[in-house]
């Protein structure tokens, strides 16, 4: 179910593919607050700048696929402006209501001409039905789009919705967001909330997920509210925390369809840290062995090679004593007391399964925490090595 008070679209602007959705527009008609987290790379492409300095007006979203306008030079700001300012002038709004995010190449200017001229039929199409258009437009080496959808459930009142769409395959390892995330609600929300609520969500999904270690200067999450639903702006109290919930699970869906749909995956496994000293070190623990390459390669290669593990964990930063970490592979206990415990073909075979889960307890305190991950195949390194082509 779409939120109420929102339309979408997209076209086929050739900015830089032919034949394919790669401009979309999100507008909300009716507008309460909006929120957003951007990457924390030092290299931040110029519609991050753009959209962090104007989110808590931005009513429209525009993005276009396939050139990331990072690291263009000077010009960069200007065609943000020109982008802004054609949507702008179309729906007779201001251009910095206008957010933009972009994805695609580095280094490669924004095609403005392609953009600008696109931009009435864009306008002309949009529509309450224009959300499927929307999600396939956003995509590069994804292979589906991602979107997930929830129903409120506050205890009265008239119903009110979530509805997000991510695009991600490959650059995935997100630092206060993901590489691009839209998430539409028909509520209304104190903005101050609104921004908490969406910081700490996406601190628990997409900030623990990875595909290969790197975060993009492009990644951008937002958040409109419309308040089409509920007037009556959520403040705290049980609302806030069914809202709260039900944003935490289309966040938490839209991030496992990433690493799932992640370049070249054949394998998504959720590494699982307890035991720990702290939380920050159990996080510490479960990122080093999710973006560990040889610990992925071996995922995908179902090489109960467990050295890399303990090698990783040994590397993170996180206070244990190796010969007190225990491993399981789902419900099969592998490793115990830093050695082997159980069979390597049993725990080879469980690793031919699509998904499971690596349990790991470093037995030093009460710390936990998890990442999901993805292997490492032949075709991540053939989408990459020719990702310009």
């Amino acid at each position: 179910m779409i939120p109420k008070g929102f339309r979408a679209a997209a076209v086929e602007a050739q900015m830089r593919y032919k034949n394919r959705l790669d401009l979309g527009l999100v507008v909300a008609d009716e507008f309460q607050a909006a929120a957003g987290v951007f990457t924390q790379n030092v290299c931040q492409a110029a519609p991050v700048t753009w959209s962090k300095n104007r989110i808590a007006g931005g009513r429209a979203i525009l993005v276009n696929a396939g050139q990331a306008n990072a690291q263009t030079g000077r010009g960069a700001g200007g065609r943000c402006l020109q982008s802004a300012k054609a949507v702008a002038d179309r729906l007779g709004l201001s251009a910095d209501q206008i957010l933009l995010a972009s994805t695609g190449i580095i280094g490669q200017a924004l095609n403005i001409e392609a953009l600008v001229e696109a931009v009435p039929a864009l306008v002309k199409k949009l529509s309450p039905e224009g959300f499927g258009d929307f999600a396939q437009a956003i995509l590069t080496t994804d292979t589906v789009p991602k979107t997930a959808e929830m129903a409120i459930p506050f205890e009265s009142g008239p119903e009110a919705w979530i509805w997000g769409a991510a695009k991600g395959s490959g650059m995935i390892a997100p630092n206060m967001a993901t590489m691009l995330g839209f998430i539409l609600t028909d509520v209304a929300v104190d903005p101050k909330l609104l921004r908490s609520i969406l910081s700490q969500t996406a601190e628990n999904t997409f900030n623990r997920i990875t595909v290969d270690g790197d975060t993009s200067t492009n990644d951008s999450l937002f958040i409109i509210a419309s308040g089409a639903a509920r007037s009556q702006p959520i403040a705290g109290g049980p609302e806030a925390d069914a809202f709260k919930k039900s944003l935490h699970k289309v966040l938490d869906s839209l991030s496992r369809q990433i690493v799932r749909d992640g370049e070249g995956a054949t394998r998504i496994v959720e590494i699982k840290v307890q035991g720990a000293r702290t939380k920050e070190e159990a996080l510490l623990a479960a990122r080093a062995v999710a973006q560990s390459p040889l610990v992925k390669t071996a995922f995908f290669g179902c090489d109960a090679n467990w050295g890399r593990i303990l090698a990783a964990l040994g590397r993170s930063g996180a206070d244990f004593e190796p010969y007190r970490v225990d491993i399981d592979i789902d419900d099969l206990a592998w490793i115990r007391h830093g050695l082997i415990f159980g069979r390597e073909m049993d725990a080879a075979a469980a690793m031919k399964k699509r998904e499971y889960c690596l349990t790991i307890n470093l037995n030093n305190g009460p710390g936990q925490d998890r990442m999901l991950t993805c292997d490492f195949s032949y075709d991540y390194v053939k989408i990459n090595g020719s990702y310009r082509s």
